[in-house]
């Protein structure tokens, strides 16, 4: 027992003496001599040593962005996988094939984590600087959720990718229009002959048109009316050169001089016309659904107590929602066909509300994206469309975009026209988005197929077509045949385009009443008028006068001098707008009268070049955006510069 306790004393002793119990320090600098080589400067103190490590199995050199602090990964695959593909060779110059490739990949995170979405959108817009405002336009408070939906959904390596490249990144060249297949679609041939034509009553009614009062309640009087960014005349805005919307006291004046103007005080008018557009031009995270609802009800509630007795039929706007814009077809299925249900049922129990539709029309309109059907006492059936359904800028149009009307629009318009056939009524279609003019608004497809439609019922059923969208004062032409001959004999009906209160951008304010045939519904005249916004600043700091609207033009004056074939009876029909046409080509001129009153006489419209000129007799041709594209040249549609 002894030698053991000596032994292990031994032993301590020996331990103690082959360590050391002192602290040891390290040098302040790395020691560079462990490494080969460095990717930063190691004998630096404000950054971490980055060794480049060299593995002599598979002779890989790891890079820097595997152990950097700056370049941690997070759950961004998707985004990785895209930004890889739009740095990859093998694309070349095919700048569309490598759009389309980077959205099956997004089309991937859409189905398998959609929640990831709206932040993919996001990185996406700022890595390759698609906007300025990436976290506002395309949050999942924005566009972001409703785009994960459509990538998600849609066809994104065929047609519908193509289109989604060309629209919204202009990766793509624009695709041809597809080939349609009428077979089966309409349920009878055109009558042959035509039935013959209503004979006129010689009775007139004065029908009122107006379109995109975009009211702004937020309007705030002082403030800043020349700014960068967003609506100008908001107290948070303060830059230069940005649009105006209509305040409520420019809502009201216009509403307070319709009746006194148009002579209709104690009348009222037969009908009212209202092409959409109600809401202000807000970004989607100043929206919301309660303030869609708000103006909703505000103006429509104001047009019952301004303008009379008469019917109001309106149709639903691109503003006129929330998101703006956006209205997904009942065919998406997977619980989203119901996702603006909440709008159409709200303007319905509107229209209802104010007696406008009954009960029939109101439950067509909650049905059908808020487009219905009226079938008046008079012989006249009113038929509107919610045409964000062929705008160009609705996310969820780019699902399926080789049929034609994948939301079944278009098939409840065929049918509505078919019924008014076989009962020998005439037919007023109302819309928001024009179907053509230059075709920077519509989408090819389907305003391809509403032209074949109204030319099936042309020229005995639709008497008159009636769009807003533009601002602007101007005119579409329908042929027969797809205006494969474009000529007096062949011209079917006209669209109206009608002038928009809100005087954005560089216009001025104005509305328009026809005077219609009670037997017939042509249009006999048509009136315009307008308010010069450019003097509205003089109208500051004083209560004494507010903006004043007055006589425009004469529609049969101001273009008809040289048709003296047509009596003072003889309708505006198409038949006469073929033959404006044909007396502006002959005198540019009457082009160059066109082109002033399409802004509204603003002093801010510049004048019409020899181009400018052509054009516009052609966009006046173009009843589809299929025919604009294929005619027309480019760059003279609008005169807001």
């Amino acid at each position: 027992m002894r030698s053991r306790f000596l032994f292990l004393a031994i032993l301590s002793v020996g331990t103690r003496g082959l360590v050391t119990t002192s602290p040891y320090t390290a040098q302040g600098a790395f020691p560079t001599s462990v490494f080969a080589e460095y990717y930063n400067d190691p004998t630096a103190t404000s950054a971490q040593a980055q060794p480049k490590i060299s593995d002599p199995v598979s002779h890989e050199v790891y890079p820097l962005n595997l152990t950097s602090p700056d370049t941690i990964p997070v759950n961004n695959t998707a985004f990785a996988q895209i930004q890889s593909i739009a740095a990859n060779p093998i694309f070349g110059d095919n700048d569309c094939a490598r759009c389309q490739a980077g959205l099956e990949v997004a089309k991937f995170l859409a189905l398998a984590a959609p929640e990831e979405g709206p932040a993919l959108a996001v990185e996406l817009c700022e890595a390759f600087e698609f906007s300025g405002t990436c976290s506002r336009d395309y949050s999942i408070l924005a566009l972001g959720s409703v785009i994960t939906q459509v990538i998600a959904n849609a066809d994104v390596g065929g047609y519908d990718g193509q289109m989604i490249c060309q629209n919204f990144l202009n990766l793509c060249d624009l695709p041809p229009t597809t080939p349609l297949n009428l077979t089966g679609w309409f349920a009878k041939e055109k009558p042959n002959p035509l039935p013959p034509p209503k004979q006129p009553s010689g009775k007139r009614l004065k029908v009122l048109h107006i379109s995109d009062f975009h009211l702004d309640p937020r309007y705030s009087t002082g403030s800043e009316a020349n700014c960068t960014s967003d609506l100008c005349c908001r107290a948070n805005n303060v830059n230069e050169h940005s649009p105006i919307d209509s305040p409520l006291a420019l809502a009201m004046a216009a509403l307070q001089a319709i009746p006194v103007l148009t002579e209709t005080q104690d009348t009222g008018f037969a009908f009212s016309l209202y092409t959409g557009d109600l809401v202000s031009h807000d970004k989607d995270h100043e929206l919301s659904r309660d303030y869609a609802k708000w103006t909703e009800t505000t103006l429509y509630g104001l047009f019952k107590t301004m303008l009379g007795n008469g019917a109001v039929y309106a149709a639903l706007g691109n503003h006129d929602s929330y998101n703006q814009a956006q209205d997904a077809p009942h065919a998406i299925g997977q619980g989203l066909a119901d996702q603006f249900s909440w709008n159409y049922d709200h303007m319905a129990a509107l229209w209802e509300y104010e007696g406008w539709l009954g009960k029939e029309a109101a439950d067509l309109a909650r049905a059908h994206y808020s487009a219905y059907m009226v079938n008046r006492q008079d012989g006249l059936r009113i038929i509107t469309l919610n045409t964000d359904l062929w705008y160009k800028a609705n996310y969820f149009n780019y699902l399926n975009l080789s049929d034609a009307d994948v939301s079944g629009m278009l098939r409840f318009l065929t049918d509505e026209l078919q019924d008014a056939e076989d009962a020998g009524d005439r037919v007023w279609i109302v819309g928001h988005v024009l179907s053509g003019w230059d075709g920077s608004n519509p989408l090819l497809n389907p305003t391809d197929l509403f032209y074949q439609i109204v030319d099936r019922f042309t020229p005995h059923v639709i008497a008159n077509i009636f769009f807003g969208h533009t601002h602007e004062d101007q005119i579409s032409v329908f042929y027969a045949n797809n205006g494969t001959n474009m000529s007096a004999e062949t011209a079917g009906t006209v669209a109206w385009i009608g002038p928009s209160i809100v005087p954005i951008t560089n216009l001025n304010s104005g509305f328009r009443m026809y005077e219609v045939d009670s037997a017939t519904f042509d249009i006999l005249d048509a009136h315009t008028w307008r308010a010069d916004v450019s003097i509205f600043p003089a109208l500051d700091n004083q209560t004494n006068v507010g903006p004043s609207y007055a006589y425009e033009y004469n529609t049969r004056e101001a273009y008809g001098g040289s048709i003296v074939q047509w009596g003072d009876n003889d309708p505006l029909n198409a038949t006469w707008w073929h033959l404006v046409t044909e007396a502006m080509d002959a005198d540019p001129s009457l082009v160059a009268t066109f082109h002033h009153y399409q802004g509204k006489g603003s002093v801010k419209t510049t004048e019409c070049s020899e181009e400018c000129i052509a054009a516009t007799v052609c966009y006046m041709r173009s009843g589809s955006a299929s025919l604009a594209k294929q005619n027309c040249q480019a760059g003279f549609g609008s005169v807001q510069s």
